[in-house]
């Protein structure tokens, strides 16, 4: 398999190698079959070669740990998209396992020796995800689901070869809950028909009897219940009505199946990590004084020991907390940045987890919470770079127009190199209730290191992180106080000594994609450009034409269209509606499979602009769906950008 993995990575190796070439001998960089692009100039090979060595990062992620073995399963990209690899030491080698042209999402090893692990992969980005069974003994793949719907979420029994998923199969839109015997694909079968597109399994009780399973309505709003197996029926544990929303996070059973540890922001502003008896539905707040969310958490298997992690200002802080005194300490050593993954391994001794920070992509680590020692099993490349020259974060706050005070992570060019007022990108979140924190942020350290870009990463209304109140207040007719933020956020950079107000760009990716198109008609004259990825122009077409299984979903955060009084606002506020104001360059970044964002959300408001006089570029990828994720789509991404920054914000002639 070894062999395998070094002949793949070489032959795809000699590809780019002749791609190269034929590039270099035209003197441009050609996009490859699958892209469709419209006004982007040619690329010269020069803008290449000096900004590639900051596309030639890797990144790791845990998927699962070996039931027996202290090895694990990890997500990672040699060639072209991240696949699953194996690693049997700390620091030790990556043996890839899978090898296809899209990507593999997650992995997770079947019960008793580990004989087994299923995964999780799409195609395009299509983001229909299938089950695969990978037979260890011969490499063999099976796959399990049946190769249309989107299934997700998979459980696995307590030591038992069932795994409980849910699935679009019978409706496309709802997700109902699927059982099925991972050995044998004959056995699958609907546990639980349901209705709407927000369910998912979370775990199984010790006896194997009942699952927990996850509503979600909103980031606002959700409820577990409680599923017989036996029977396929649900009964409700957290109650619905009453004056407040409440939301529920991950929940898992305790070990004697007395209660469950779940966490909930009931009568908080922020996630608490929370033990409900089961017997009484009594509920015990574990972590009250800690004023952030609880934003994970991992059972150890012998019932003993939660890991768990906090979003403190957006940066992870992991503790330990005993279940028997339920006291908890925070844990020393962790490098300081975004934790997440967290994952114990049966062993109840070691947890696993995921760090990114600013000077280092996604990496794998695991904490031996007998002894404290912290093992790195990953150390990714970062283009032969030196990380430790990349820029960290400032956190920075600024009044917004009714007072609030908003924040976000600024990253400036080194004084040095680049004197003086420096250029600035505005760089959008998703979600809409996404939150930017202090990570890695790959591609983008070029333009700060190499061309003297400042980047602000704002987290305007409704991000996450903040508390549930903050989080509601872009819901329904609030939506445009976001756009607002922006606009102070604007005026702030004008006053910024060491930023140039006169020299910003906007840009975001899916909703941070509509914040950009909403910026760029709305403060026009304010900036110099924007770039939209896979952005929304209009919340009423997106509502209409986004996949069945989320529209609801998004109904709740984005407001109802079917309501003529929220149309008629939606459509007021729309980028779509408001094309005529946008006078500054665009550059518009979509995948053909998108199924949240479809493709023709970037096409229509394009098309508006044709006759305006404004300088538009479109980028589509055929085989991808919301964001790039394979290599080489990336790279011409990312040039195209390069170029678009320096003719359009940094004003050089093309």
């Amino acid at each position: 398999m070894k062999r395998v993995a070094i002949l793949f990575t070489l032959l795809l190796a000699s590809l780019s190698a002749l791609a190269q070439n034929s590039a270099n001998q035209t003197g441009f960089v050609r996009p490859n079959e699958n892209l469709v692009v419209e006004n982007i100039p040619a690329i010269p090979v020069s803008i290449a070669a000096k900004a590639e060595r900051y596309g030639e990062f890797r990144t790791a992620s845990l998927y699962d740990w070996h039931p027996t073995r202290r090895e694990m399963l990890i997500g990672t990209r040699f060639a072209d998209v991240p696949q699953v690899h194996l690693v049997k030491t700390p620091d030790g080698a990556r043996t890839q396992m899978t090898f296809f042209p899209d990507r593999v999402t997650g992995a997770a090893y079947g019960p008793g020796e580990g004989k087994y692990f299923i995964f999780s992969k799409d195609i395009g980005g299509g983001e229909w995800f299938q089950y695969y069974r990978y037979d260890l003994a011969n490499g063999e793949i099976t796959l399990l689901t049946d190769g249309k719907s989107r299934n997700l979420d998979a459980r696995f029994a307590n030591h038992d070869n069932r795994f409980v998923y849910s699935s679009t199969r019978r409706t496309s839109k709802d997700t109902d809950l699927w059982l099925m015997d991972a050995t044998n694909p004959a056995t699958d079968r609907m546990l639980l028909q349901l209705e709407g597109g927000g369910w998912g399994a979370l775990d199984w009780s010790p006896d194997n009897k009942k699952i927990l399973l996850l509503e979600e309505i909103s980031a606002n709003q959700s409820y577990i219940w409680l599923v017989d197996v036996a029977g396929g029926e649900k009964k409700l544990l957290t109650p619905k009505g009453g004056a407040d929303e409440i939301a529920y996070g991950a929940a898992h059973f305790s070990k004697d199946g007395k209660g469950i540890y779940l966490t909930t922001d009931r009568d908080s502003e922020f996630q608490r990590l929370t033990y409900i008896d089961l017997a009484t539905m009594n509920s015990t707040y574990m972590t009250s004084n800690i004023k952030w969310d609880v934003e994970g958490f991992s059972l150890s298997g012998d019932g003993k020991t939660i890991a768990f992690v906090t979003n403190e200002d957006g940066v992870g802080k992991l503790y330990l907390l005993d279940t028997t005194t339920r006291k908890y300490h925070p844990v020393t050593g962790v490098p300081t940045g975004v934790i997440t993954g967290l994952r114990f391994h049966k062993n109840s001794r070691d947890v696993g987890f995921n760090v990114a920070s600013s000077k280092s992509p996604v990496d794998v680590y695991s904490l031996n919470i007998q002894t404290g020692k912290i093992d790195r099993w990953t150390h990714s490349e970062t283009g032969g770079l030196n990380a430790g020259s990349f820029a960290d974060p400032e956190l920075v706050k600024w009044q917004t127009f009714d007072g609030k005070a908003i924040s976000g992570f600024l990253y400036k060019p080194d004084p040095q190199k680049f004197p003086g007022k420096r250029p600035i990108i505005v760089n959008i979140h998703g979600g809409p209730e996404g939150q930017s924190r202090p990570g890695f942020l790959a591609r983008n350290n070029y333009f700060i290191n190499e061309l003297g870009v400042a980047i602000i990463y704002p987290n305007v209304r409704g991000s996450t992180g903040y508390g549930k109140t903050f989080l509601k207040l872009d819901n329904g007719m609030h939506r445009d106080h976001t756009h607002k933020d922006i606009g102070a956020l604007l005026d702030w950079i004008k006053q910024n000594p060491n930023l140039d107000g006169d020299k910003i760009m906007i840009t975001g990716g899916s909703y941070g994609g509509y914040m950009t198109w909403a910026v760029a008609y709305e403060y026009s004259d304010k900036i110099c450009c924007s770039l939209p990825v896979v952005g929304i122009s209009n919340l009423v077409s997106l509502l209409e034409h986004t996949e069945a299984y989320r529209r609801d979903l998004r109904r709740v955060e984005y407001g109802d269209e079917r309501d003529p009084k929220m149309r008629e606002y939606l459509e007021r506020t729309a980028p779509l509606n408001n094309a005529d104001k946008i006078r500054k360059p665009v550059f518009a970044v979509v995948g053909k499979n998108d199924p949240r964002v479809p493709w023709t959300e970037s096409r229509q408001i394009l098309d508006k602009l044709k006759s305006s006089g404004v300088s538009t570029w479109f980028l589509m990828a055929n085989d991808e769906g919301h964001g790039y994720s394979k290599k080489r789509n990336q790279d011409y991404q990312f040039y195209a950008t390069v170029m678009f920054v320096r003719q359009f914000l940094l004003g050089e002639k093309p």
